[in-house]
């Protein structure tokens, strides 16, 4: 988890996180989060060096976007993706308001509204080294402009001493004129709206996944060697094919065309046909088995 530092107040909000993301793979996961969420873990190679150690492989990247500019907000995001659903943490600011929401998937598990303040996401060792250098140098004085460039050297400061946080930072500012009970109305309806549009996407991306499954288990069943079915049909070269009991057709975009004991249309280099032929593939070819004259056709077949 890396880190989010928000300022909301009269002026506007101004948000600044890194960009890093570390995806876990294996079954000790939680060990090397242990030590690196402690502080323990200074440095990447350090921690490439660790998760070497535990055999928990690692990937580090640092191209998240974490920040977006949504409507008149800006919205901040740390998630955590589990085995079954990703947890996410953002927070919407405005002038004269915010709101904190979490979700589990698109579902909203808690949803709080502020006026004010500054607000930190991340890890416990990041916020309190975040929360020892705010003090020190924040002013409530400061522009937007300048808090945006303070809470990017805290960044950068506190990157040195954990990898938790990278060296790549983005910093968003928004300042419309709203007051108070204005900012929360504008923040329900971008919230609403911006929850339904996460909805839609990992619907979509459900959809995917299942049409995905979907051709994998059919790309399984594509037959490579045996029985098709037989001529049903012959006009020049082209033939009509009675598919058998087992066999079924779909195109190249697994649509399907034709199910068993249903004809489709194929192709042959020969004028030796005979209705009755039989079809088969042999040695992955397709081809009429008397004379093992090959065949064509736009169509995949696959067993049942």
């Amino acid at each position: 988890m890396s880190l989010i530092i928000a300022y909301v107040g009269k002026k506007g909000c101004v948000m600044a996180s890194d960009k890093r993301r570390i995806a876990y793979f294996g079954n000790n996961r939680q060990a090397l989060e242990d030590e690196l969420y402690d502080g323990s873990i200074t440095t990447d190679d350090e921690l490439l060096k660790r998760s070497r150690e535990l055999d928990v492989p690692i990937k580090i990247t640092d191209d998240a976007d974490k920040l977006r500019i949504v409507g008149n907000t800006v919205r901040g995001e740390v998630s955590t993706k589990g085995t079954h659903e990703t947890k996410r943490k953002r927070i919407y600011g405005t002038t004269n308001g915010y709101q904190i929401v979490e979700l589990i998937g698109s579902e909203t598990k808690s949803r709080n509204a502020g006026q004010k303040g500054i607000i930190l996401f991340g890890n416990d060792y990041a916020k309190k080294q975040a929360e020892t250098l705010i003090q020190r140098r924040w002013k409530a004085s400061h522009s937007l402009r300048l808090m945006g460039d303070i809470f990017e050297d805290i960044l950068t400061e506190i990157s040195k001493k954990t990898p938790t946080i990278g060296k790549e930072f983005d910093i968003l500012i928004q300042q419309p004129n709203f007051t108070a009970s204005e900012a929360q109305k504008h923040l329900n309806m971008t919230i609403d709206a911006d929850i339904k549009v996460l909805t839609k996407y990992r619907q979509q991306l459900t959809e995917e996944m299942i049409q995905k499954t979907r051709e994998i288990e059919l790309a399984n069943k594509i037959i490579d060697e045996g029985p098709i079915g037989k001529v049903e049909s012959i006009d020049g070269k082209m033939i009509e094919v009675k598919l058998n009991d087992k066999t079924q057709a779909f195109n190249f975009n697994w649509k399907p065309l034709a199910g068993p004991n249903h004809n489709v249309i194929m192709f042959a280099e020969t004028d030796d046909i005979k209705i009755g032929d039989k079809v088969i593939i042999k040695d992955e070819v397709l081809c009429l088995k008397r004379n093992k004259s090959p065949l064509s056709c736009n169509i995949i077949l696959c067993s049942l």
